[in-house]
């Protein structure tokens, strides 16, 4: 009896070997084909990509120059085509009538596109259009949404609206300390009239321990970024205070603004 070792053809069987040349040869002209295939793919994707970033390098320069007709004419194939950034600019200027009819409705369609698509800025223009009822019924579950999202973006005004309806009760139950909680992170940006409803709340101790001085602080910040209510807000929070303590609120501003927000203490 003859044993035969395990992959290893015997002999006197040429055609096997025959056999195994010409499904190699095969083998290597499939893999050839789709590296090709690959190959002509991705230079293909790159060559659209780069297309379509001149055109939209197009667009906004036209949106620019203030001839929205031809804005919208070319933001509009490159929003159909699944470009979140032309689709976000169609809304706006939908929203806007700029180059279009004004139109609520079609800028909810494309901010959705893009909002769905991961666009911070689109989510933060929807919340909107759900918070005011603009071409949508008024739904603030749904404005909250959206806001959230963006927020977490790191989008400021969506971190502000986001701590408005959290102190307002508004598509929440009212919870100050949420409402703190986004305010803050929208008053580090710079946000003025988050800046102002956090001295508020300090002033007040709601969602926090009452603190007149960093109350002061914050309203002295937010009346340094130009809101005319922070002024007022800042004279009534020092009536409560001592001026050494004002001196103290003071000093913290200015070193919260040296610091660039990252050292505001409170």
């Amino acid at each position: 009896m003859l044993l035969l070792t395990s992959g290893h053809p015997t002999s006197g069987h040429p055609t096997s070997g025959l056999t195994r040349s010409l499904a190699g040869r095969l083998v290597r002209r499939l893999i050839f084909a789709l590296m090709l295939a690959m190959f002509l793919a991705i230079s293909l994707t790159g060559a659209t990509g780069r297309a379509m970033a001149a055109d939209f390098d197009k667009a906004k320069a036209a949106y620019e120059a203030g001839d929205y007709a031809t804005a919208a004419q070319e933001f509009r194939p490159l929003a159909e085509a699944g470009d979140a950034k032309s689709q976000f600019n169609l809304g706006v200027m939908y929203e806007n009538g700029h180059g279009v009819a004004q139109d609520n409705a079609a800028a909810i369609k494309w901010y959705r596109r893009a909002a769905k698509a991961g666009h911070a800025e689109a989510q933060y223009n929807l919340g909107v259009m759900y918070d005011n009822g603009q071409g949508v019924p008024q739904n603030y579950a749904e404005a909250m949404s959206w806001y959230r999202r963006a927020a977490e973006a790191g989008i400021a005004p969506a971190q502000y609206n986001l701590g408005l309806m959290y102190d307002n009760g508004q598509g929440v139950p009212q919870n100050y300390a949420e409402a703190m909680s986004w305010y803050r992170r929208a008053a580090e940006t710079g946000h003025a009239k988050a800046q102002n409803n956090l001295g508020f709340l300090y002033s007040n101790g709601k969602g926090v321990p009452q603190d007149y001085i960093t109350a002061h602080m914050w309203a002295n910040l937010a009346a340094s970024n130009s809101n005319d209510l922070s002024t007022g807000l800042r004279a009534i929070i020092a009536s409560e205070m001592s001026p050494a303590e004002i001196e103290r609120a003071q000093a913290r501003a200015a070193q919260c603004l040296a610091s660039n927000y990252q050292d505001c203490g409170g």
